[in-house]
């Protein structure tokens, strides 16, 4: 019987990047040699949540009458200027450590302007701003996965 010799290395590496992309299996293949690597998927299921009621402030000795006024709040999501994830990956909010973030809370970008790097299998990905505006939230934290879709920042 003859034993096969892997390269360890490689594996490790596989490994890695699977936690860092979020993917459940990946595989390559060099030759007719192939490593496969797969970790069980954990699905976790979000309740929405429902708004909270406003109760306006009413004077107390004005008469009294039903409200049924129910709060919309403008969510990142659904938000015109919401920047989403093209791809699944690690954000990186600015070019290298210790330097400054492309993009912040309160600054003006232009379209065309980085607004941070997605790593996705080694490849880094700038993602740019698709219009002009102030950017009003950053809604990721350097160097942390990132899911295809999820809102990363919103421009107004």
């Amino acid at each position: 019987m003859k034993t096969m010799n892997f390269d360890k290395e490689a594996i490790r590496e596989l490994a890695e990047l699977l936690n860092e992309t979020s993917l459940t299996e990946i595989e390559v293949a060099d030759g007719d040699r192939k490593i496969r690597v797969a970790r069980t998927a954990t699905t976790v299921a979000h309740m929405p949540m429902a708004a909270a009621p406003v109760f306006p402030i009413t004077d107390p000795g004005a008469p009294q009458q039903a409200t049924h006024n129910i709060a919309h709040p403008v969510s990142a999501a659904n938000h015109p200027g919401a920047v989403i994830s093209p791809m699944v990956g690690t954000a990186y909010l600015s070019p290298e450590p210790g330097k400054p973030p492309f993009a912040a809370v309160g600054q003006k970008v232009k379209a065309g302007d980085t607004l941070l790097i997605i790593e996705a299998m080694k490849v880094m990905n700038p993602i740019k701003a698709e219009k002009g505006g102030t950017v009003t939230q950053v809604l990721l934290e350097d160097a942390r996965p990132v899911e295809f879709g999820d809102v990363l920042m919103v421009i107004e």
